[in-house]
């Protein structure tokens, strides 16, 4: 890639107008071992609650299924003429890190970054997420950049950053600098640095330091750090000192509270962690974090836990002018994922 010093495009923060949103219908019973049963109803109610206010981009494996998932998001009351089914074979639903991520150039118009998957550097079945982008590319506007660094394809998840769409981006060192799950042997941080000002228009980029206990990705800031506003950012927290995640997200804290912009402290808002919650043994990724916000409305995941409460009426507060709603995420989980995780945004 030449040494280009300043950046030709935009990412626009989630809370900006958005015409569509991404979604991948769940098959791959693997990935909720014993638990997949109540899986495509969660789906179904997510799509439901997607459709009163924006297009849904629904992947689904063949033509066959569609009459059988239609009949299912009916049920739940979707309005179905914003429901776009587009054939397109998949490994996972985890469009959020398999699906293009959405940029403005400078006449503001959109681009599909197709950044190269690799299975988040763990699991081997991932041929089909990584065709995603380039089979579905013809149901949008906007051209495709498969994005390069000294001619090398570049791994990126769109759940390994967030953005405030002026110039910040949060991400972490666990997830794209560690050599456990390396996804780019080849760069350091000053090359991402360089990358997200390019692509992402960053004039500062944001690293924390570690993810939480249970998270598949090894780090992804989308279930610790969010933008909610240009100058806010909601963090997760942990009270419990003998937790796993105590020290990790204390340490997060700590270095959102050094950050400047324009002189100024970023407004921080800690949200709470649910309880620790295992299945079968296994202590899954759980987090309010990984809420996705979209036109009119926030999806917040939830997990009969007594500090949801406290949780939606803080988002109720910070979103007043959206609707909250809940959604009961306890199995859905057991997947290492959650909303953000299975959605991703095309901006108007």
């Amino acid at each position: 890639m030449p040494r280009i010093t300043k950046s030709l495009f935009r990412m626009p923060a989630e809370w900006e107008k958005q015409k569509s949103t991404l979604i991948g219908w769940p098959y791959n019973k693997d990935d909720w071992p014993g638990k997949f049963k109540n899986i495509p109803k969660i789906f179904a109610k997510i799509i439901s609650k997607i459709t009163k206010s924006q297009e849904v981009n629904l992947l689904i494996r063949n033509y066959n299924s569609k009459i059988a998932v239609k009949k299912l998001l009916m049920k739940n009351n979707a309005k179905i003429q914003n429901v776009k089914f587009i054939i397109c074979k998949t490994n996972r639903v985890w469009m959020r890190d398999t699906g293009p991520i959405f940029i403005k150039d400078k006449k503001n118009q959109n681009i599909l970054l197709n950044w190269k998957f690799n299975g988040w550097a763990k699991y081997k079945n991932y041929r089909s997420d990584n065709k995603v982008n380039l089979r579905i590319k013809n149901y949008y506007k906007g051209k495709v950049i498969s994005p390069k660094y000294n001619k090398k394809s570049i791994v990126l998840e769109g759940g390994a950053i967030d953005v405030n769409g002026k110039g910040l981006l949060l991400t972490t060192k666990e997830c794209l600098l560690s050599k456990i799950q390396q996804r780019n042997s080849f760069l350091k941080s000053k090359d991402y640095n360089h990358i997200f000002k390019i692509f992402f228009g960053a004039k500062k980029v944001i690293w924390l330091n570690k993810g939480i206990v249970g998270d598949d990705t090894h780090g992804h800031v989308d279930d610790i750090a969010r933008f909610v506003k240009h100058n806010k950012v909601f963090i997760a927290y942990e009270n419990n000192k003998k937790d796993n995640n105590f020290k990790n997200l204390a340490e997060n804290l700590k270095i959102l509270k050094k950050i400047r912009i324009n002189s100024s402290q970023i407004k921080i808002k800690k949200i709470p962690m649910p309880r620790p919650i295992y299945i079968d043994k296994v202590r899954v990724p759980a987090s309010y974090l990984n809420f996705y916000i979209f036109n009119k409305f926030v999806l917040l995941p939830t997990f009969n836990d007594p500090k949801d409460k406290i949780v939606i009426k803080i988002f109720k507060k910070e979103f007043y002018n959206r609707k909250i709603i809940p959604i009961d995420c306890s199995e859905l989980i057991w997947g290492f994922g959650a909303i953000h995780c299975l959605t991703q945004q095309e901006p108007k």
